[in-house]
C-alpha cells in the first residue's frame, strides 16, 4: 500500500468522524429544547 491510497482513507475518516459528532451534537440540542419546552409548560 503506498501513501496515495492512504490518503482518500483518511479524508473519509475525518468527513465520517464530523458527521457523526456534528449528529451527535444537533440531537443533545434538539434533546434539550423539547425538555425546556416540556418544563415549560408545567
Amino acid at each position: 500500500m503506498t501513501s496515495v491510497d492512504i490518503l482518500p482513507i483518511l479524508v473519509l475518516a475525518i468527513l465520517l468522524g464530523f458527521f457523526f459528532f456534528g449528529f451527535l451534537l444537533v440531537r443533545r440540542t434538539l434533546m434539550g429544547l423539547r425538555e425546556g419546552y416540556e418544563d415549560g409548560q408545567q
